[in-house]
């Protein structure tokens, strides 16, 4: 009769261990180049990027004159096989972690006046490079 410690009968369930900081892959869209909400991941090469929340939008407002064009800039969660990373990405701009790297190219919509757009409104653009 052979018989097993614990930790021998446990080695199997290791391999099963659960990531806490994984990306959750399970009905998360693959559209790269389509646009998406605050809160909604999708899939960006082999990441999965989250626009979180909308930290500065200062573009300038379409049929205006302005001496500065403005900036958009999302805080944005990327989330790859074992890693997250949080990052402001800067509209136009690319970011670069864990070899990895992603560019929002499209923030919508563009400013029609001096208000705020509700974060609602919003809808981002992402594209691996």
């Amino acid at each position: 009769m052979i018989r097993l410690g614990l930790p021998a009968l446990l080695a199997p369930l290791a391999a099963c261990a659960v990531i806490p900081d994984a990306p959750i892959v399970e009905g998360t869209p693959r559209a790269e180049l389509s646009p998406v909400a605050l809160g909604q991941p999708v899939y960006v090469g082999d990441v999965v990027v989250t626009p979180k929340r909308v930290v500065e939008d200062s573009r300038c407002p379409m049929n205006a004159r302005c001496v500065w064009a403005g900036r958009l800039i999302v805080e944005t969660r990327i989330d790859g096989a074992g890693w997250r990373d949080t990052a402001n990405i800067t509209l136009g701009e690319t970011y670069a972690t864990h070899g990895q790297v992603v560019a929002l190219v499209s923030g919508e919509p563009g400013r029609m006046t001096n208000e705020e757009t509700a974060p609602s409104q919003y809808r981002f653009v992402y594209e691996p490079r």
